[in-house]
């Protein structure tokens, strides 16, 4: 614990972040500030929870963040899904993002497994 910053789930929710301001920088994406807003939460939200329950001090308070952080792994899925279903993000865009989501929460499943098994 404590070193969230070598995880690999969290670099990887670091890069996803970043891409979701890049996205959402442009014209019609932005100009959606609610839409726009709550993805980038959402993305800042994984990597936050990620470092916050690496930090905790059992393994039960760590589980609890990275579930939270599966959680907000599914809502940027879903935000993504919604921005290119009305057009705000083209295809290659939407598989990339979608699958570096995707990659993400099956990585914090198997290190809740792994925390949850551990005493």
């Amino acid at each position: 614990m404590g070193k969230f910053k070598n995880l690999r789930v969290w670099q990887d929710a670091m890069d996803l972040a970043e891409g979701i301001y890049k996205i959402t920088r442009k014209m019609e994406f932005s100009k959606d500030f609610g839409m726009c807003n709550q993805i980038q939460r959402a993305a800042v939200s994984v990597a936050s929870n990620i470092a916050e329950g690496d930090e905790r001090g059992t393994n039960k308070e760590s589980v609890h963040f990275f579930n939270i952080a599966k959680g907000s792994t599914a809502e940027v899925i879903t935000q993504l899904n919604i921005a290119y279903r009305i057009g705000y993000i083209d295809k290659t865009t939407f598989e990339k993002c979608e699958n570096q989501s995707e990659k993400i929460r099956a990585s914090l499943k198997k290190l809740i497994d792994k925390r949850s098994n551990k005493k």
